[in-house]
């Protein structure tokens, strides 16, 4: 296996998987690699359903090895929430819809701290489960958790999403100001690839 599809046009979560793989000397192509496009619908209720079904419909399209994550943000206070609604919180009903003035990324996390103002519980955990799906052989899935708290406010810059106001335990910085190599090893992310490499390892796939 020397080149595997991971199904994203989302350029911070595809450098993440570039990462993490470089060691291995796998290719790691993205959808916006593909000539042929088609979309996928996120629309299950659970990161795993999302996951598995953007798993099987890029890879039954393409005929090749795929890696498909979903992801989000879970806050105590909120129930939970963004959950599965992460990537689109702002245009939700919950909390009341945000708009979008810089990008979708500052609404969701303007949103996010609107909805946490005066809120001295501020737990949140980020979430991966990622999905690695062949046509001609079957598919294998792992998840990953990265637990924290959320700022009053963003810091940093290196990261994406909800990075810049989500603070690692153990940690004083933020995601957003964490070097790729350190946040890829604390990262739910992080986690969930390196599980993922250790089953196809030893699934005999040539890792």
């Amino acid at each position: 296996m020397d080149k595997v599809l991971v199904a994203t046009t989302n350029r911070g979560k595809l450098r993440e998987f570039r990462h993490i793989f470089s060691r291995y000397g796998i290719e790691i192509i993205s959808l916006e690699d593909m000539k042929e496009k088609i979309t996928v619908e996120e629309d299950r209720e659970t990161f795993l359903e999302n996951a598995i079904k953007k798993a099987k419909i890029y890879g039954d399209f393409y005929k090749i090895p795929v890696i498909t994550e979903d992801a989000g943000l879970e806050v105590e206070a909120l129930g939970g929430y963004p959950g599965v609604y992460s990537a689109r919180f702002y245009s939700i009903d919950f909390g009341g819809k945000e708009e979008v003035k810089d990008n979708k990324d500052v609404a969701n996390i303007n949103k996010l701290l609107r909805l946490l103002k005066n809120e001295k519980n501020r737990k949140a955990r980020f979430v991966s489960v990622v999905v690695f799906y062949s046509p001609e052989i079957s598919g294998i899935w792992t998840e990953g958790y990265c637990y924290g708290s959320i700022t009053e406010k963003p810091e940093g810059d290196k990261g994406f999403g909800y990075d810049p106001v989500f603070i690692p335990e153990g940690y004083k910085k933020t995601m957003a100001q964490l070097e790729i190599d350190e946040k890829n090893r604390i990262s739910h992310r992080g986690k969930a690839v390196r599980k993922l490499i250790e089953i196809l390892s030893r699934l005999s796939f040539e890792i």
